[in-house]
């Protein structure tokens, strides 16, 4: 099986074995069946975060097919919480979590996915992260050969990372992290009105102030709406949401490395936040914008920081996509955007 099949991307070649984990032992026992056979070993959820090489992946594939939500605790004492197997769609578990009345997801809705690959990176929109959430993440620490349980602040959340992500990049995991997710759980309260809404443009929306709270089904539904402007909410017959969703992260700099007129928002450390979509615009990359005329991936036609696939694209064109981006960029700004997906057999 091509893994473009199992890639919003929809670009990847062959896997060498694909492997359906349906109960948690069976995908522990693939993890651990794959690395005592020194076997590559890749972990899939929602495919919502992955560029494959046109090569595809000399190794084994394992998709976390489960999909269970359970409540935990039902907030008699003060507090709710939910525990979701990693391999449950993300945006499902938001819609029973506003149906629920289940508090502080609603601004997280309509991004794709999978729930166990949102604490890797602290999925984050509209001035909410995960991390905002998370209580408990239970892993299978492929080092240690047994099941580890990280609180909160074992997760060490940052701006799209977290210990869990850092664990893929440094050391010999890649492209799985060394602890695989298998199910987290989320604290929050029972409560029709939203978390404080903390963005702009989601106020806006809503016709409210920052800070106010509304009832959460008129969040995710503003949500909804304001991703879907975007192509950021999946449409198979919209090739703007053939993506991986927001392909750069925003810039952490010093403030003076920041353009006149760029936003800037604060940051840890003395540095500053700002917007990866204004850098690419102001370096001359518009919507639509592709490498030549008949290419066929090209800059989102609603949103410069999505990278799509127009239909038949491969892998190498959406590198070359990202590359001219990235160093129309540091030409124009001396800054160097760095790429959101977690790149397989392939450099970008």
């Amino acid at each position: 099986m091509n893994l473009a099949s199992l890639t919003t991307l929809r670009v990847g070649g062959p896997a060498r074995e694909l492997i359906e984990a349906d109960s948690e032992a069976a995908l522990i026992d693939a993890v651990r069946a794959a690395d005592a056979d020194g076997t590559p070993l890749l972990v899939v959820g929602g495919g919502s975060n992955l560029l494959v090489a046109d090569e595809g992946f000399d190794g084994v594939v394992v998709r976390d097919a489960r999909e269970d939500v359970s409540l935990v605790n039902d907030g008699a004492c003060g507090g709710l919480s939910i525990t979701a197997t990693a391999g449950t769609r993300w945006d499902r578990l938001v819609a029973q979590a506003v149906e629920s009345e289940w508090s502080g997801f609603e601004a997280l809705s309509g991004i794709p996915g999978s729930t166990g690959a949102t604490p890797m990176q602290n999925v984050g929109a509209y001035g909410a992260e995960v991390k905002d959430l998370v209580a408990v993440i239970r892993t299978w620490d492929r080092e240690a050969g047994s099941v580890r349980t990280l609180p909160l602040v074992k997760a060490e959340f940052g701006y799209r990372d977290s210990m869990l992500k850092r664990s893929m990049t440094h050391g010999p995991w890649g492209p799985t992290p060394r602890y695989v997710v298998l199910d987290v759980t989320f604290h929050t309260r029972m409560a029709s009105l939203s978390a404080p809404v903390r963005y702009q443009q989601l106020a806006t929306a809503l016709d409210v102030e920052l800070g106010a709270r509304v009832p959460i089904t008129e969040v995710r539904e503003a949500v909804l709406a304001l991703r879907s402007a975007k192509g950021m909410v999946l449409d198979p017959a919209d090739h703007d949401t053939w993506s991986a969703g927001s392909f750069f992260t925003n810039p952490i700099v010093p403030d003076d490395a920041v353009p006149a007129g760029a936003p800037r928002y604060p940051a840890a450390d003395g540095l500053v936040k700002t917007s990866a979509a204004w850098l690419i615009e102001h370096a001359g990359f518009s919507k639509g914008f592709a490498v030549a005329p008949d290419a066929p991936a090209s800059l989102s036609t609603k949103h410069t920081l999505a990278l799509t696939n127009r239909g038949d694209a491969t892998a190498a064109d959406i590198v070359a996509l990202a590359r001219a981006v990235r160093d129309g960029v540091r030409e124009r700004f001396g800054i160097s955007l760095v790429p959101e997906p977690v790149a397989v057999g392939l450099e970008i």
